[in-house]
């Protein structure tokens, strides 16, 4: 009985996805604090709705049958270890040595990344306060996914290797649990001159991070038997398999301060981006009128067909 409840269970809400909801909220609102006058008034002014859009990308991969492959890049597929020296770092050159199919099947968060900056900084040279907003957000979380280790491996869920949940795991349980002892003190943000080249280094610290994030958790099962190992834990009104905390803390500590170096990585980043874009776009006034958090983002951008019971693509947890 306990094999077959093993291999049925559910790790964490299906709602769950990257960095989780909670994560990625925590990263785009605290990114806004690392950012100089006048760009800090701006975006403190809209911290409700910079916040609360976090997720946007991952709600839209419910409808946006090419959402799913913004958020990983399956670094294995292309190389065994690093450094990374076989992908081209710009997206026409790894189109062009393996076409388009199989880079999009394999993920283009890195390349993804400077998409949204180029749409950022078209918005604010326009002073398009919805699509400020709407491509600030959205930054916010391709940038952590891109942070997080297994967001650059196929085996994203530990299905290779007998360990899955994993993903749920680390990068909703650890945060959730254990957030409230990080230090987010960053510093400022500041001027990239080469965003690209800071984005692929950031992506290979992550891949560089895969075999740890494994290891470590098979290490640290060693120890548990299944009973300890999970728990149940009431989600609003569904109770639901979780890791227990007494094996997430082991899991936790054995990581060291992966976890917190990540997330305070994704913060810097996405503030020095959003400060980036902003010069690029010759430092416009930013006077606007507050939006309204829970206004309908503006989706102009993206074809939006009806929401799907389950998400288009890989799935994660």
């Amino acid at each position: 009985m306990k094999t077959v409840f093993y291999l049925i269970s559910i790790f964490i809400s299906s709602t769950l996805h990257g960095w989780g909801f909670y994560a990625h909220k925590k990263i785009n609102e605290i990114a806004i604090f690392t950012l100089p006058k006048p760009l800090f008034g701006f975006y403190k002014s809209h911290v409700d709705y910079i916040k609360e859009h976090a997720v946007d990308a991952d709600k839209r991969r419910y409808r946006v049958a090419d959402e799913a492959c913004r958020h990983f890049l399956d670094g294995d597929f292309y190389e065994c270890c690093l450094p990374i020296d076989t992908i081209p770092k710009y997206y026409k050159d790894a189109v062009l040595k393996y076409s388009e199919d199989t880079v999009l099947a394999h993920g283009i968060v890195p390349w993804y990344i400077q998409t949204m900056m180029y749409r950022l900084t078209e918005a604010f040279k326009n002073k398009d306060l919805d699509k400020i907003l709407k491509y600030s957000a959205d930054l916010g979380h391709y940038i952590g996914d891109c942070h997080v280790p297994l967001h650059t491996s196929s085996n994203y869920n530990g299905q290779k290797t007998n360990q899955i949940g994993i993903h749920a795991l680390w990068e909703s349980r650890l945060p959730e649990l254990f957030d409230k002892n990080y230090d987010y003190f960053t510093g400022l943000a500041t001027f990239s001159k080469d965003p690209l080249t800071q984005t692929w280094q950031v992506y290979s610290e992550s891949f560089g991070l895969v075999d740890s994030v494994l290891k470590t958790e098979k290490k640290v099962s060693e120890k548990f038997s299944l009973d300890q190992k999970y728990a149940m834990e009431q989600r609003g009104t569904q109770l639901v398999k979780v890791y227990s905390k007494e094996f997430s803390k082991a899991y936790h500590l054995a990581l060291g301060d992966m976890v917190e170096q990540r997330m305070r990585a994704s913060i810097q980043m996405l503030g020095s981006f959003w400060y980036t874009c902003w010069v690029n776009a010759g430092q416009p006034d930013l006077n606007f009128e507050k939006k309204d958090p829970n206004q309908p983002v503006d989706n102009q951008d993206e074809t939006l067909p009806k929401e799907q019971e389950k998400m288009i693509g890989r799935e994660e947890e």
